[in-house]
């Protein structure tokens, strides 16, 4: 019964990838057949973030009051029926505010289902879960690519809620089952629930631990999401690619998020969490390193698949390190403060790039990653050393 319980979470978790690439690929689509200019996109996406941030935030009490189980099968079917709205929507009004739940839902199963692995399940599991994400967000552009060439993009989101419905009976049928399995509690920890300690957001983020381990997740998302929005435009405009061939390169970085966190699963029974996440970052480093040398245009996606390589890992690994670093009563709140940091992050950062980028050059491209890369490693440092932890070869 373990088993189908992981399995299924793996699944949503695949699910929850689905939407988040899927608005990108339509929207060329989208805005001419809905009559709005192509930049009203962002209100959607901002809409859409504003709702994770909120259900990240209450995360911690509505887990309290119904638990992981009941709030992953609602979550997911507002996810779902979300995406059967859009499929349907007759004007863009109606796409914003069927962003919400959309947001809500997505929101919650993010957080709930993470601190959920945290705390009963071994490290590989859980970057073995954000690889399950990685391929819902590499494959959601796949779906509506199919729909777009021998349908509307309305076919698109169909397909898409289809997939979610599916889901959602899977979360249905194996309600009985979260009271019931046994998990793989990491050594020296007891296997249970503890009851979630009342903490508010502001109470939280007046702690410095808390305070860096949110400015970590919020500068090594926006490595992500500045990558994602405007790595095409840096390879057009600064490097000379051809525009077809720059917009598969955000499919390259994605590529190299899902492989590292593969690998990473597969190492986290030899090496800890904070050495995965270290190692990620030296990575990363060498990575923006090749995008900032004047090297041939091909190492150009080389560099890309590296950087989401080396900044996989620590997505995954901060989150289950969340209940031995700040206790396991905490890691719900906790952990919905650090998303909802992931998603303001996602949310201005990348915009802000773009708008100095666009006044300044897209040569800045590589130079914004690498100050991200050291704020994030800066940060990591610093709560580490706060936690008494200090690098070292053998596994603790």
């Amino acid at each position: 019964m373990s088993v189908v319980l992981l399995v299924v979470i793996y699944v949503a978790f695949v699910g929850l990838g689905i939407p988040d690439s899927l608005f990108g690929a339509a929207w060329p689509a989208m805005h001419p057949d809905l009559g709005v200019p192509v930049s009203w996109g962002s209100v959607v996406t901002m809409v859409t973030c504003c709702g994770t941030i909120v259900s990240s935030l209450s995360s911690a009490a509505l887990i309290g009051r119904f638990g992981t189980g009941r709030v992953t099968a609602v979550s997911t079917a507002l996810t779902a029926a979300a995406l059967l709205g859009f499929a349907v929507a007759p004007g863009f009004p109606w796409l914003c505010l069927l962003a919400v739940p959309l947001g809500l839902g997505a929101g919650a199963i993010d957080t709930a289902l993470n601190n959920y692995v945290a705390l009963h399940y071994r490290a590989t599991h859980m970057n073995f879960l954000h690889c399950a994400y990685g391929v819902g967000i590499t494959v959601s552009p796949f779906i509506m690519s199919l729909a777009l060439s021998g349908g509307t993009w309305r076919d698109g989101y169909l397909g898409a809620a289809a997939v979610q419905a599916a889901i959602v009976v899977a979360t249905v049928a194996i309600l009985p089952l979260w009271s019931r399995v046994g998990h793989e509690a990491p050594a020296g920890e007891k296997d249970d629930d503890p009851a979630p300690r009342a903490a508010s957001p502001l109470a939280l983020v007046r702690r410095r631990d808390i305070r860096l381990a949110c400015l970590v997740f919020m500068a090594s998302v926006a490595i992500e999401g500045v990558c994602n929005t405007w790595c095409a435009s840096y390879l057009v405009g600064a490097r000379g690619m051809a525009a077809g061939a720059a917009a598969g390169m955000v499919t390259v970085y994605y590529v190299g998020v899902t492989a590292g966190r593969f690998l990473s699963g597969v190492l986290a029974n030899r090496l800890t969490g904070k050495q995965l996440v270290g190692l990620g970052q030296a990575v990363t480093f060498v990575a923006v390193l090749v995008l900032l040398a004047p090297l041939p245009l091909a190492a150009a996606p080389v560099g890309l698949f590296l950087v989401g390589f080396g900044n996989s890992p620590l997505y995954p690994n901060m989150l289950h390190l969340t209940p031995r670093l700040f206790g396991r009563d905490l890691s719900q709140a906790v952990i919905g403060v650090q998303m909802a940091a992931s998603y303001v992050g996602s949310l201005t950062l990348p915009s802000l790039f773009g708008l100095v980028a666009e006044r300044v050059g897209f040569w800045l491209f590589p130079m914004a990653l690498l100050a991200l890369s050291v704020v994030v490693f800066a940060a990591f440092l610093a709560l580490m050393a706060l936690k008494g932890w200090r690098p070292r070869l053998a596994r603790s």
